[in-house]
């Protein structure tokens, strides 16, 4: 009996061992080649696991682990390793390239050797300048504002004349608004409208008007959305409705255009540190514009002083963002030359754990979950009026 159980103990170690260690390499290759946790992935592991259990109640000699690793090293063999296309001869535009994430992303594909068409709002501006003097000559500056057909029309030409033997590998829709960040009935209509125009209405003109090159190259569009066009935010109605549409229009994109060989992917970033916010003049212009627009019986109910403590959310923005792009990057350059990219990206801290949340948990605990993330610390007037009754009667 004691022989038996240091034989059972023995055989124990050696299974978890083994379990370590193929277990983590497995994991490791996944993680390497960006294998999504889908079900074959996970149907094949859930079979490892249930031939592992099998060879050590029925096998526990060196063959049930010979049989057992053996199986580990099949599995490892056929985790899908994600073969990377090459970078020469590939052209990629990019719109919002004056700063942010769109001026450092044309400066990252710059470097690895793509040809890049950067849509800047200004061509004539700080940077356009920057990306001339800092980047090769196979980036070309296009005056690209995406609410102007005439412009996208112009950019389409320029393009098209200066690929000469390359074809356009990917369309990059990065340019974007955050318009003013306030409850949803505060804000103007003309600010929906806006964020509308540049955040959906841009991104599907310049995606049409440019399909024809892609469909000759069978290349790639890029939609660069946000989380909060994935899962419903608080203070961010107008921004996150438009990026909403612009998720939506992708998916179908990404279903219809298949048939031609075009990829299309999704991305869905969480906070980072870049100039979407604006600045504090851009803020007070934004107010005044909502204390100018609404009603008189709205603006009481809510009162002077919890509109002007909006600016103290804007301002903690950049506190809680990441300075660190590479997470974007390292996305973009996968669903750039990856053979079978990601149809959804959500880089940056805490962005799957938002959508998880939303997706599986029910909405209630959603939205006790969001209102201790993001909220205004401040009551409107009549709130708190409200309150002060409720107190005094008690």
């Amino acid at each position: 009996m004691v022989l038996y159980q240091a034989e059972l103990d023995h055989s124990l170690l050696f299974y978890m061992g083994a379990t370590v260690l193929y277990g983590g390499t497995i994991f490791y290759r996944a993680k390497k080649n960006r294998v999504e946790k889908a079900p074959p992935f996970l149907w094949g592991l859930l079979l490892l696991l249930t031939l592992e259990v099998l060879c050590f109640t029925t096998l526990r000699n060196s063959l049930g682990l010979g049989l057992f690793s053996l199986a580990c090293l099949v599995f490892w063999w056929y985790t899908p390793a994600q073969a990377m296309l090459p970078v020469s001869h590939k052209a990629v535009l990019i719109t919002g390239t004056d700063s942010g994430i769109g001026h450092e992303l044309a400066k990252y594909l710059d470097s690895l050797g793509f040809t890049v068409f950067a849509g800047v709002l200004n061509a004539t501006g700080p940077g356009a300048k920057t990306l001339k003097e800092t980047c090769s000559e196979r980036l070309s500056i296009l005056q690209l504002d995406i609410t102007s057909s005439v412009q996208i029309k112009e950019a389409y030409l320029e393009t098209r004349r200066k690929l000469q033997n390359e074809e356009l590998w990917a369309v990059i829709n990065n340019a974007g608004i955050l318009g003013y960040v306030a409850d949803g009935e505060l804000l103007p209509l003309s600010s929906y409208k806006q964020c509308m125009d540049v955040n959906f209405f841009g991104p599907v003109e310049i995606s049409k008007v440019f399909l024809p090159l892609l469909r000759k190259s069978k290349g790639r569009i890029i939609n660069v959305s946000s989380l909060a066009g994935g899962i419903p935010m608080p203070l961010f109605a107008a921004y996150g409705a438009s990026k909403a549409a612009l998720s939506m229009f992708s998916g179908v994109m990404r279903q219809e255009l298949s048939k031609w060989g075009i990829k299309v992917a999704l991305f869905h970033p969480s906070g980072f540190k870049t100039s979407i916010g604006g600045n504090p003049e851009d803020w007070k212009k934004e107010e005044q514009t909502i204390m100018e627009s609404l009603a008189p019986d709205v603006k009481k109910d809510y009162g002077d002083d919890y509109i002007h403590n909006l600016r103290t959310y804007l301002s903690q923005m950049n506190t809680i963002c990441s300075e660190d792009l590479s997470p974007i990057f390292t996305d973009v350059l996968h669903a750039l030359l990856a053979e079978q990219p990601k149809g959804l990206y959500a880089p940056g801290k805490n962005s799957y754990t938002l959508l998880l949340v939303f997706c599986y948990f029910p909405l209630w605990f959603y939205d006790f979950f969001m209102s201790k993330i993001i909220c205004n610390p401040h009551m409107p007037y009549a709130l708190r009026m409200s309150e002060r009754k409720k107190q005094v009667v008690n």
